[in-house]
């Protein structure tokens, strides 16, 4: 059982729990009527302490589409934050109010301090360069919908790589499924962190292997995934400006690709995948993204112990 837990990186539940949420996911997809009232009654705070427009309305919108309301900020001049107050007392305090809080946070580690001053559920929703878990189940729903599973592919990740938190989460994700190989794409500045080289790649034995150009492994992949340059994560604006249109996905380039490759992509997009490409139907990044309210959906429901309600 979810109810009462938290959900502050991918590994916090097991295979098989998670496959109980992208069941109940599919439920919802394929009857939301069915659902329009499992919350009811139940409140989720929306703490968001850095910039955010998808993952805070798919958040919003799933807990609205579940018959339950929301409260919260989306920038934390506009709360008790600006006053200096602690987010262990923030989440004391919303805690009194909500029965369940979604925090997005720039420092790495806030939304587990977070969790450990409270007993209702926190879900993180991205951890400065860390983590962004339910970015991660909605990466995975769209793969196992669109795919049929996650055993036996090869994954590209291309772009920033090294603050990509959607990346970090992803790979860390994909590494418990059977012969999944990655492709890491990016130039030597945006590499991944040894942390993620070293203790999931290498210490679970998973095939991997790092390049600087896209074109020459595209025809091997199953996934492309897109990630843009951040450049809220750069100290220095010239090295942003260097490095972000390293990678730009044209339509020349899918005629490399495989007939089934998927391009995905957590949003927002700047300029990495040029618009020509939205009308590929491998392009499944807008997809994603409604796959990604749904998956919202059903892990609300799971951590609250909600029930379907017809």
């Amino acid at each position: 059982m979810l109810k009462g837990r938290s959900l502050l990186e991918p590994k916090d539940f097991t295979i098989e729990e998670l496959e109980d949420i992208f069941q109940l996911a599919d439920k919802i997809i394929d009857a939301p009527e069915n659902y329009e009232e499992a919350c009811r009654g139940k409140l989720l705070a929306t703490l968001f302490y850095e910039p955010s427009t998808r993952t805070r309305f798919s958040f919003e919108a799933a807990m609205c589409r579940l018959g339950g309301k929301v409260i919260g900020f989306s920038e934390p001049n506009s709360s008790s934050v600006a006053k200096g107050e602690s987010i262990a007392d923030t989440v004391r305090t919303v805690a009194c109010y909500a029965d369940i809080v979604v925090m997005r946070h720039p420092k790495e580690g806030a939304p587990r301090v977070a969790a450990k001053s409270t007993d209702i559920p926190v879900i993180n929703a991205g951890d400065g360069g860390h983590q962004h878990p339910t970015q991660t189940l909605t990466d995975l729903l769209t793969i196992r919908r669109e795919r049929g599973g996650f055993d036996d592919i090869t994954v590209g990740v291309c772009g920033d790589l090294k603050f990509g938190r959607t990346v970090h989460s992803l790979i860390k994700a994909l590494s418990r499924y059977k012969n999944v190989k990655f492709i890491l794409i990016s130039p030597d500045e945006l590499k991944i962190p040894d942390y993620v080289r070293k203790e999931i790649l290498q210490k679970n034995n998973i095939e991997y292997k790092e390049v600087e150009k896209m074109e020459e492994v595209l025809p091997e992949l199953d996934v492309l995934y897109m990630t843009r340059v951040q450049k809220e994560r750069f100290f220095n604006e010239e090295d942003y400006i260097r490095l972000k249109d390293k990678y730009i996905l044209e339509e020349e380039k899918m005629k490399l690709a495989k007939k089934d490759m998927m391009v995905l992509h957590p949003l927002p997009r700047v300029n990495e995948i040029s618009v020509e490409v939205d009308k590929d139907p491998r392009a499944l990044y807008f997809k994603q993204a409604k796959y990604g309210m749904y998956v919202r959906m059903a892990l609300i429901m799971s951590l609250l112990g909600c029930e379907k309600v017809s």
